[in-house]
């Protein structure tokens, strides 16, 4: 009896502090502009990509979707993000389809476009805007809206 007191006890402090990780990175990137390693991180984590094991460090993140051409390769891990590279990112983790010229290019700047169709890159926006966490966090939440079948096309 006293070790399933202990078990559920340890479950329950380990979900504590899982939960008090999580605010703190989502507090971390809401202060400010993100970097390309926080951005692969949060969101081949809300994507739950296959082929991606979670929790590892954004600097793991970053270079899984580098070796996936989902960020530009022009880039390191720790510059300022932009929309439009976060698009790319969005769309090659989400698997979300694009047009003729994405399909072909696979390029930053027709991933835009396609999340400004679709409607997951709202209002009036510079493609080369450094990414503030608080967008990042509405593209993902969009971008799960729409692989859920919740935004019409």
């Amino acid at each position: 009896m006293k070790k399933q007191y202990f078990i559920l006890l340890c479950f329950l402090l380990l979900t504590t502090l899982l939960s008090a990780q999580t605010a703190a990175e989502l507090e971390r990137i809401l202060g400010g502009t993100v970097s390309y390693e926080q951005a692969a991180y949060f969101v081949l984590e809300a994507a739950d990509v296959q082929g991606y094991s979670g929790s590892q460090s954004p600097s793991d993140a970053f270079n899984f979707a580098l070796s996936r051409k989902w960020v530009p390769a022009n880039v390191s891990g720790t510059n300022n993000a932009t929309i439009d590279a976060a698009a790319l990112l969005v769309m090659g983790s989400f698997g979300i389809k694009g047009g003729l010229f994405y399909s072909m290019l696979k390029n930053q700047h027709y991933a835009y476009r396609e999340l400004v169709y679709k409607d997951i890159i709202q209002g009036r926006t510079d493609p080369k805007t450094a990414l503030s966490g608080d967008y990042l966090l509405f593209m993902i939440s969009r971008a799960l809206a729409y692989t859920q079948g919740y935004l019409e096309e």
